[in-house]
């Protein structure tokens, strides 16, 4: 008897044959390719055995690109040519970074729909400038791995929202790469933990990268990952360390304009500072600038807390409502897992220890824990055998849903929903013969459409014109392993249908988002008054079409006093839609239904009349 070799589509057929796949750690500061080989994640080095890889991309004259170390070497003397922090940047708008209030030496463009940087060669976005990390990245681990690549697992900041998610997925299709998955980096570093020291419980994972903060909040039980709740700040780093002892240089000389030559300059030397401060107590910063000015400047480790103390706070909030989302205490957490370079300055770790009253966990190296763990999933998803048999599951971090009559928010997917996830819903329609329907697709925690952030609109067309609230539409709402979403509504009875794929053009501002979080909180009880008010309306509007339409066909029932005293009724209700309570809309409806109860009487034996008019017994 013959035997059938079956695979999956794209993937080799041979039994024995190590599918070559990496994780990626695409950092704001940093970046790093790791694979797994002989059962264990390694972190894959270049040529000079050097496993990071600056993210930073510099456009020279002769239309040459240069990606890593010689890039960062030239951003001192070539800054407006240079790119850096491209993750700080990437699906966002200049509005975003604008409220970010941070400092970029980049000759931005004009768009308000994506950022452009203009270089010698021509304006960049993120996104290209992402692809030549990513690329590079990918040319490192063919020529280590010797072959070509079946995928890869690319990390990214939990609190990253669609736009950014798509963009980075953008960034790795023009880099030539099959994304696998796109991961949360702090469930990648859980992974990692998880199984390298075979951890089980309640951890967190603090996440300190150059440009972004996350925080999750896993429980690990017998090879299941799963992700209880994710917070964070993808405008916060590392970066911002180093932009405070910036400031503090420029206040403690009196230097207000600088080149950018010198602004670059200066830069370096406070991250190298900040640097040094983690293991000694003082540094001193010295440069002689453009104009001839001289610094020469010495800080005390103490001084940098000082200046500094404040963005560690700024962590400790996410940290709060990421606990309280994943419903557990400081008491039910058995260990914090540290990773990103940022969390090696001694005020952070100090900060975490003191919170959760327990040493965080740090044996793993906070640079390469989350590549290490993206190799460990890319191996898995690429089909190779591993003897650990475990499930990932991660969350989506804001409610989705869309809006129905009233400006209401109907949550379709509530937040922290596990991923991937795929949700229903039943809807009609509002008016009589209606035979299109607009699916307006909304993300945030509030009850009122205006509250929260628009994503998509699209319409759905071919509904056959029935009395309202006939219809049935379903709408279902699917979110990828990546986060990514894609919404459907379909007519039952016809069949006719219409879908998007969610890709805003824009990304979600930071603050926004926490800010919807706290309001959604905060505003509670309002948005339940509102909503209910709302609700009250849209069944007001409905009796009252309801009874204008029985009056156009049936008006000759009532007497002129009965007609007279439904339409001051009518009236009445129609005022209290702009300036009453709930309640008291409420009590108009039920008191317009009672006035017509005899109305709808008396048309129920007209209609019966009607119907039997002409019929014999026997027919009956």
């Amino acid at each position: 008897m013959a035997l059938l070799q079956i695979a999956e589509p794209g993937l080799s057929a041979a039994p024995h044959q190590h599918r070559l796949a990496v994780g990626i750690d695409l950092g704001t500061t940093n970046s790093l390719v790791a694979t797994v080989k002989s059962g264990s994640a390694i972190c894959l080095p270049d040529k000079q055995d050097r496993v990071t890889l600056p993210s930073v991309v510099r456009y020279c004259e002769d239309q040459r690109v240069e990606v890593g170390y010689d890039a960062l070497k030239a951003q001192k003397i070539d800054p407006s040519n240079t790119i850096s922090s491209a993750k700080r940047l990437i699906g966002r708008t200049l509005a975003d970074l604008k409220a970010d209030n941070h400092y970029f030496p980049y000759r931005f463009g004009s768009s308000e729909r994506i950022i452009e940087m203009h270089t010698r060669q021509g304006s960049k976005t993120p996104i290209e400038v992402s692809a030549e990390i990513l690329r590079t990245l990918k040319a490192r681990a063919e020529e280590s791995l010797g072959g070509e690549l079946t995928g890869a697992v690319i990390t990214v900041p939990a609190y990253f929202d669609d736009a950014q998610r798509q963009a980075t997925k953008d960034a790795a299709r023009l880099a030539g790469l099959n994304v696998l998955r796109l991961l949360n980096e702090p469930t990648a570093a859980a992974i990692a933990y998880g199984l390298d020291n075979r951890s089980e419980g309640t951890f967190v994972v603090y996440d300190l990268g150059g440009g972004t903060f996350d925080v999750s909040v896993l429980k690990l039980t017998k090879g299941l990952f799963e992700v209880k709740a994710t917070g964070g700040n993808s405008a916060l780093g590392g970066d911002d360390f180093d932009h405070r002892l910036f400031c503090y240089l420029l206040e403690k000389n009196t230097l207000s304009q600088l080149s950018e030559p010198d602004s670059q300059l200066l830069l370096s030397l406070t991250r190298e500072a900040k640097e040094t401060l983690t293991t000694e107590t003082s540094a001193t910063i010295q440069a002689q600038l453009s104009d001839g000015h001289k610094i020469d400047t010495q800080i005390t480790r103490q001084e940098f807390h000082n200046l500094t103390q404040h963005l560690v706070a700024k962590t400790i909030e996410p940290v709060k409502q990421a606990l309280k989302d994943a419903g557990i205490t400081k008491a039910d957490v058995k260990g914090v897992i540290m990773v990103g370079g940022a969390t090696r300055m001694l005020h952070v770790q100090q900060a975490v220890a003191t919170f959760f009253g327990q040493t965080p966990l740090n044996n793993l190296n906070p640079d390469q824990v989350v590549a290490l763990g993206a190799a460990i999933q890319a191996n898995v998803l690429a089909g190779n055998k591993n003897e650990e048999d475990w499930l990932l599951l991660d969350v989506t971090p804001l409610s989705l849903g869309l809006e129905t009559y009233g400006g209401l928010v109907e949550k379709v997917i509530p937040r922290n929903s596990t991923l991937p996830t795929a949700r229903a819903q039943d809807f009609t329609t509002f008016k009589d013969g209606q035979t299109a329907m607009t699916i307006h697709v909304v993300q945030g925690e509030r009850e009122l459409v205006a509250d929260c952030r628009s994503l998509a609109k699209f319409t759905l067309r071919g509904i056959p014109p029935m009395v309202a609230g006939a219809a049935r539409i379903r709408v279902t709402f699917q979110v990828d392993a990546d986060g990514l979403l894609s919404v459907s509504a379909r007519e039952q009875s016809t069949g006719v249908q219409a879908q998007i794929e969610v890709k805003p053009a824009y990304g979600l501002d930071d603050e926004t988002i926490t800010q919807m979080l706290k309001d959604s909180m905060n505003n509670a009880g309002d948005d339940m008054a509102a909503r209910a008010r709302a609700e009250a309306a849209v069944e007001a509007e409905g009796l009252m079409e309801a009874v204008r339409a029985a009056l156009a066909l049936d008006a000759d029932l009532l007497s002129a006093q009965e007609l007279n005293t439904i339409e001051e009724k009518i009236a009445g209700l129609q005022a209290l839609l702009t300036q009453g309570s709930a309640e008291e809309i409420r009590n108009a409806t039920a008191d317009l239904a009672h006035n017509t109860d005899d109305f709808a009487a008396r048309r129920m034996d007209r209609n019966i009349q009607r119907a039997l008019a002409g019929q014999s017994i026997e027919n009956l």
